[in-house]
Formats: structure tokens, C-alpha cells, sequence
């Protein structure tokens, strides 16, 4: 680790959020469980799981169930490379990958039967995700093992698709994403590489004091662009912690999600993200480091802090989409090294626009937003378009901004009475 890392990593006072309530102690404890202290340990070798290629979706769903019944314990995957369709974890059911273990999805779309789920800002029949969890309160993955989506056969048939018509949307190539967890509370995902997701990596779902430490999240860009495969969506819910992990994908990489559509705001499936802290991360490249949207309603007290980017297209994107009303609000990003295209993006994104009969598009907010001792190198550094008949940007406030830029953007932005400049 070079010195500016250790840097990035120095612990700091818990202090507040950017609203000015407290950060709860909560946010300083990045403990995990040790195998010995989640109950008895199923090893899935011993239990007719093989790594020898073939399929084994109903065996460990049949474990599973197993240790449910049984109260409660940690399915374990030893070294080896262990094939499988969408398998639900159960309340009380861990899951352990050890060093050498690698969870391998089937890339056959046909072993993740259709059912009632989120994605995309809506609750729908989709695809489940390959590993899946609702109501897992005190859920724990974990290990130092890998969790792969196996998508390469995905993504080549997406792009293939978006030849032959350029207007297919993100879900109509049939596919996985990798971890989805919905309605869970205590929930911490630690020391894990989940890499090659058919769709999004990680997404959190109505949860609430997640835990997400040193995990690696891979996707690549070339030779075949992984589509949408972003890193973490934060959907509808409180208290979370991302912390020590290295994000690196082939979209946004922590993005926060709650619901579109003209009357999204109004609808139970839907909701606000408060409290969320990303910090000591590291960043390979990515379309957003944090981006609020596009299916997002409501996002507060968000922070982003002390990360190193190496290359990417956005650090801070806040996507205003026109027939979403959207509330944006305290949100701060501070102590940030490295290269990025652009430092600040507000932008309209109309990306499958649809007001769904509204005769009137909401106007949405973004206020309260601190950038501060950003120490970039960029293409450009305030990328921000103003359009208030869509969206009203107010509070915006830069402090210490060190960048080299080849292009300023619209400077004026942050010298004028929606900003403050020092």
C-alpha cells in the first residue's frame, strides 16, 4: 500500500452528516463475524455439491432449506468452482466462499426462473438475481472467495441485440444480476470478489444497516463491454456503509435508485436512500463514482469521502430525469484524489422517457451539495447544464477544488448565487 493510500485510509472523527445530525456509532464498527460465531458450518461438498462443471441449482436450494429448518447456520463453498442457477437464501442462512471458492453462474437465462421483483425503479417480473435474499435479517456473505455472474455470453447478446434495434431497453436482453437483497436489516457483505455480472453486481433493496467492507466489484469495458453492470444500487434504503472496497465496472459504480415515473414519489414501492456513507474506497474506471439516478426520487445524506479514482467518467452525477419528480439534498464528497473526466455532472437524462400520461413534467431539486479538497485531474470540471423548467439547482457549494482541467465547463456555475466558491 503506497503512502497516499494509507492517507485515503486514516481514520477519522465520525462527525456529522451533512445536514448537521450525527453520524450514529453504527458507522465506525467494520467488525465481521468470524466463521466460528454464525452457528454450524455446512460445507456444500458434503452435501452432493461438486465442482466439476455441472449444475447444482437444486441441490444447494435443497440445502438451504435444510439448514433454514434446521435453525439456522453458513453454507460454506471450499476451494473449487461450483456452478448454479438463482439459488434464495434464508433468514438464519449464511454464506460463507472461502479463499480458492468461486460461485459460478449458469449463463443459460433459463436457470433463473421469472418472478415478482425490483429492478430498474419498478417492482415487476423479471429475472432473479443468481443469489438472492428477502426478510434475511443478520444476513452475513462473506469470505475471501469469488462470486461470478459468468456474463460474457450475456453481453455479447445484448450488444447484438442493440445492433439490430437500438432502442431495446437494459431489460429486454434476458439476464442475471448477481446479488440482489431486499427487505433485510444487520446485513454485511465483507471480503468477497463479486466480478462478471450478466446485469447489476449488487443491489440492495428496502434494506436497512448494510455493511458493504473490502469487497473487490469487477466488470470489464473490453474487449466486451459489460452493459449495465454497475457496482452497488442503493434502492430505497437507510444506513449504509461502503467502506475499503475497489469498484471498477462498466457503468456507475455506487448509484442510488428509488423508483421513476410521473408520479413515482407517491407510490409505496418507492422512497428515499438517507444516510449513506462510501469512504477509503478505490476506484478503477466507471461511468459515475456516485451517481444519483436515473431511477431515483429522493437521496439524503449522502457521503462520499476520501477516495482515490484512477479513471472513469464522472466523480459526482447527479442525472435529472424529466418525467421523475426528484429530490437531491445534503449531499457532500470531500478528500478526493486522482484522474476523472468530469468532477461535477448535472445533466437531463432521457434515457426510455416516459410521462405516462402526466400533462405536466415535474420540476425536481438538487440543493445542498459540497464538494470539497478535490485534488483531480479532469477533462472537465463543472460538465453542469442549467434548465430550470426541469430542475432548480440551489446550495451548491466548492471548497478547496485543486483540479487541472482541460475545460471548465460552465465555471460560472460555481461563482454564481445558486453556488459558493472558496
Amino acid at each position: 500500500m503506497t503512502s497516499a493510500s494509507k492517507a485515503l485510509q486514516a481514520p477519522s472523527a465520525l462527525g456529522t452528516f451533512p445536514d448537521g445530525t450525527p453520524v450514529s456509532p453504527w458507522f465506525s464498527d467494520d467488525s465481521v463475524p468470524l466463521l466460528s460465531a454464525l452457528g454450524t458450518v455446512y460445507t456444500v461438498t458434503d452435501y452432493g455439491v461438486c465442482a466439476d462443471g455441472a449444475l447444482y441449482t437444486r441441490e444447494l436450494q435443497a440445502l438451504i432449506d435444510r439448514v433454514a429448518q434446521a435453525g439456522g447456520g453458513v453454507l460454506s463453498f471450499p476451494c473449487g468452482t461450483f456452478l448454479t442457477g438463482a439459488i434464495w437464501l434464508k433468514k438464519g442462512v449464511h454464506l460463507h466462499v472461502a479463499r480458492g471458492a468461486v460461485i459460478k453462474g449458469s449463463d443459460d437465462i433459463a436457470d433463473y426462473p421469472p418472478c415478482m421483483t425490483r429492478i430498474e425503479g419498478e417492482s415487476c417480473v423479471y429475472f432473479p438475481a443468481l443469489i438472492n435474499a428477502d426478510g434475511a435479517d443478520g444476513l452475513t456473505i462473506f469470505g475471501e472467495g469469488t462470486i461470478d455472474g459468468n456474463g460474457l455470453r450475456s453481453w455479447k447478446a445484448f450488444w447484438l441485440r442493440r445492433q439490430w434495434n437500438p432502442a431495446c431497453t437494459n431489460k429486454d436482453e434476458q439476464r442475471a444480476r448477481l446479488i440482489y437483497i431486499a427487505n433485510s436489516r444487520d446485513v454485511t457483505i465483507s471480503g468477497v470478489r463479486l466480478q462478471n455480472a450478466q446485469f447489476w453486481s449488487l443491489h440492495l433493496y428496502k434494506c436497512a444497516r448494510v455493511k458493504v467492507l473490502d469487497v473487490s466489484i469487477f466488470s470489464p469495458r473490453e474487449p466486451v463491454k459489460a452493459p449495465s453492470t454497475d457496482a452497488i444500487d442503493v434502492d430505497v434504503c437507510s444506513d449504509v456503509l461502503i467502506k475499503r472496497c475497489h469498484l471498477e465496472v462498466n457503468d456507475d459504480a455506487v448509484v442510488l435508485k428509488g423508483g421513476k415515473g410521473a408520479y413515482a414519489d407517491t407510490a409505496a414501492e418507492n422512497g428515499a436512500n438517507e444516510r449513506v456513507i462510501v469512504e477509503d474506497c478505490t476506484y478503477g474506471f466507471c461511468h459515475g463514482c456516485l451517481t444519483l439516478g436515473s431511477e431515483s426520487v429522493h437521496n439524503r445524506n449522502i457521503m462520499l469521502r476520501r477516495i482515490q479514482v484512477n479513471t472513469g467518467f464522472n466523480l459526482l452525477w447527479l442525472k435529472m430525469r424529466p418525467d421523475t419528480p426528484q429530490l437531491y439534498e445534503y449531499v457532500t464528497v470531500e478528500d478526493i484524489t486522482g484522474v476523472i473526466d468530469n468532477v461535477l455532472t448535472v445533466r437531463p437524462w432521457t434515457q426510455f422517457f416516459n410521462l405516462q400520461g402526466r400533462t405536466d413534467k415535474p420540476v425536481s431539486k438538487a440543493h445542498h451539495i459540497t464538494m470539497r479538497r478535490i485534488t483531480c485531474t479532469c477533462r472537465t470540471a463543472y460538465n453542469v447544464e442549467l434548465n430550470d423548467q426541469q430542475y432548480l439547482l440551489s446550495d451548491f457549494a466548492f471548497e478547496d477544488m485543486r483540479l487541472t482541467a482541460q475545460d471548465w465547463g460552465n465555471a460560472a456555475f460555481a461563482t454564481s448565487p445558486r453556488s459558493t466558491t472558496t
